[in-house]
């Protein structure tokens, strides 16, 4: 994650705003994009319409149909107590996703607010901040992720939760560097000069210009979010048991490899949200840095 944030800040912060053509244009150029959010949006409608989608409850169970391979009846064949897999992949695509996209959104907004603040105001505000950023991010994210999990107790909520604490420090950091490099221009100098106010500037006229390389690090971050959020479910630290999750599903399986069945489409669907969303974090740090859409 910390090789991502060096990445990032090295995109201009004042990137302008580009036409659709362009978009479009871009898009044509990196197909992959196009694959990524193809991916994204299946799954996104997939798990949206699970209720009248999938054939069975998630949770019913029917021991004399445990463990049989995809058929017929069960497409995707039946799990250890006979639950059908196809309908508890498409449940978990509710759990899974969203559960991503929520440490990213809440761990975007609180890095961004942090690191704004302690590279505006600077001095022993700064140095105080910053330290504490450094005192989460000196541990490893799962690890720090699965001490918080396990203090909190099993739980999709609290699960995010321990991600939130553990992500919003890369934010910070990034969303530091910008300011004190912003906050030092012309137009910011310009600002002071009329008598705009502190807070007016810190959130009218630099943190705007800090927004796009933020977003380009969110979008590459959704899919290590949902990786982590499915590793602690894996090491039943998320949902309960009985919960149609994803990484929960891979965790049953390892004891049944052989019935591949009862992990593989879990795994392919981690797998290819995954990869849709780095295609998507790719192709958008490419679109907002202009060097290299003029290499293009």
């Amino acid at each position: 994650m910390s090789s991502t944030s060096s990445t990032i800040s090295s995109i201009p912060a004042s990137a302008s705003r580009s036409t659709r053509s362009t978009a479009w244009g871009h898009l044509r150029r990196n197909p992959l994009v196009g694959v990524g959010l193809l991916l994204v949006l299946v799954w996104l409608v997939l798990g949206l319409l699970a209720p009248l989608i999938a054939p069975y409850d998630p949770l019913r169970q029917n021991v004399s149909n445990r463990m049989r391979p995809p058929h017929a009846e069960h497409i995707m064949g039946t799990d250890e107590l006979g639950r059908d897999v196809f309908s508890r992949v498409l449940y978990g695509a509710r759990v899974t996703i969203p559960a991503g996209l929520m440490v990213i959104l809440f761990g975007t907004v609180i890095g961004t607010l942090v690191g704004a603040v302690a590279g505006f105001i600077g001095g022993w505000i700064d140095e105080t901040i910053m330290r504490i950023t450094e005192l989460f991010m000196a541990f490893p994210t799962i690890i720090l992720a699965m001490a918080i999990s396990a203090a909190l107790g099993p739980d999709v909520r609290n699960a995010i939760i321990a991600l939130v604490v553990v992500w919003w420090p890369n934010y910070a950091r990034l969303v530091r560097g910008l300011v004190l490099e912003i906050k030092s221009k012309e137009f910011v100098e310009g600002a002071r000069a009329i008598g705009a106010t502190g807070p007016y500037i810190l959130f009218r006229t630099v943190l705007p210009n800090c927004i796009a390389p933020a977003i380009v690090l969110g979008t590459l971050d959704v899919g290590n979010a949902i990786l982590t959020f499915a590793g602690l479910s894996f090491l039943g630290l998320g949902p309960e048991p009985s919960a149609a999750d994803w990484g929960r599903m891979v965790s049953s399986g390892v004891d049944n490899l052989n019935q591949w069945w009862t992990w593989l489409f879990a795994g392919v669907g981690i797998a290819s949200v995954v990869l849709g969303c780095n295609f998507i974090g790719d192709g958008l740090r490419d679109f907002l840095d202009p060097r290299l859409r003029k290499g293009n």
